[in-house]
């Protein structure tokens, strides 16, 4: 199993990168300059404005680590990397099973691993909170859901798993509003909505997803996979379709939880947020720095993955999917074993 290293996170929106050696340099107006070895890193994500230099590209592709570029509300923007690595047959599989039945019976995989993680966290919010949220709402959307998981086996076409899917999330995010144990005013959550994100939870929910893909689109080109060429997400230029594919599982235990917990925790403050005229909801430097902490520190624990039977950072988990991905397009699995949280 690859051994989890660093991802170095650029918020202040005024910082240039640079190289000097084999060390990566921040530079910041009024600060010294902040340095890293390379070494240390994974993957570089930088939400600055000011950019990288040349030299510094030339070393990320060098040594294989991503570097990526997004907006300040977490819209991905670009990524940097090197030559693109894997064998060639598995992709030439990828691309071949993406246009014929095989496509459906991973898209099935993917989503129903979905509801059953987003169902698992409902019920584990029953188990732990039972006295303080209304345990009748939040039920009954987990009923829902387990209803939808004997759907979606025995849906036969792309449209039908994403119109399961569809109704499944409304269903989930109804209840996740029960979820939330303080300042429920402030934190309340109007439905799923992106692009912009149009009130609080939504903007956090966005900001750690757009962290998720980009962990998950680096797993897949880890193990030779085309982020890109997707079997649930259409072909769109520009969307990493199998990294949207993947990462659908790992939403409710990676994200979502970490994000109700932040906020239960009063770790997020809803003063920390901006606020802009076309309804945008976005959040501020020290929010996103306080987030990325948390990101970063949940990827630390340790699980037992369910399928490899053996414990792994929580942080490799979309490592080991995109593995488990590959060798099943190889042909060294059956079937697809999708991450269900227990």
């Amino acid at each position: 199993m690859r051994k989890l290293l660093n991802t170095l996170y650029v918020t202040l929106p005024n910082s240039y990168l640079s190289r000097d050696g084999d060390n990566v340099v921040v530079k910041m107006e009024d600060r010294d300059p902040f340095r890293i070895p390379v070494n240390n890193l994974e993957s570089i994500v930088t939400c600055g404005y000011t950019g990288a230099s040349p030299a510094l590209m030339h070393l990320c592709a060098e040594r294989g680590i991503s570097l990526s570029f997004m907006e300040e509300n977490g819209r991905f923007l670009a990524r940097i990397q090197g030559r693109a690595s894997g064998n060639v047959l598995l992709r030439r599989k990828q691309y071949r099973m993406a246009d014929g039945d095989e496509a459906v019976k991973l898209a099935k995989r993917f989503i129903f691993a979905k509801i059953a993680n987003s169902r698992a966290v409902l019920k584990r919010g029953i188990r732990d909170h039972e006295t303080v949220i209304s345990t009748d709402k939040v039920g009954l959307e987990a009923d829902f859901l387990k209803r939808y998981l004997r759907h979606i086996i025995k849906v036969n076409t792309l449209d039908d798993i994403r119109g399961v899917e569809g109704n499944a999330a409304r269903r989930y995010f109804s209840a996740i509003n029960e979820l939330v144990l303080t300042d429920k005013e402030s934190f309340y959550m109007r439905g799923r909505n992106r692009r912009p994100p149009l009130d609080r939870m939504n903007a956090v929910l966005s900001y750690l997803y757009a962290m998720l893909r980009l962990d998950v689109q680096s797993a897949l080109e880890t193990v030779g996979l085309d982020p890109a060429v997707g079997f649930l997400h259409r072909d769109r230029p520009g969307r990493q379709s199998l990294a949207l594919d993947l990462m659908e599982e790992l939403r409710p235990y990676m994200v979502d939880r970490l994000v109700l917990s932040l906020i239960n925790r009063k770790q997020i403050q809803p003063n920390q947020f901006l606020f802009k005229e076309n309804g945008a909801v976005l959040l501020k430097p020290e929010l996103k720095k306080e987030i990325i902490t948390a990101w970063q520190t949940r990827k630390k624990d340790e699980i037992r993955h369910p399928y490899l039977n053996e414990k792994i950072p929580l942080g490799l988990l979309p490592y080991s999917q995109a593995l488990l991905l590959a060798r099943t397009i190889r042909g060294d699995l059956s079937d697809y074993p999708p991450f269900l949280w227990k």
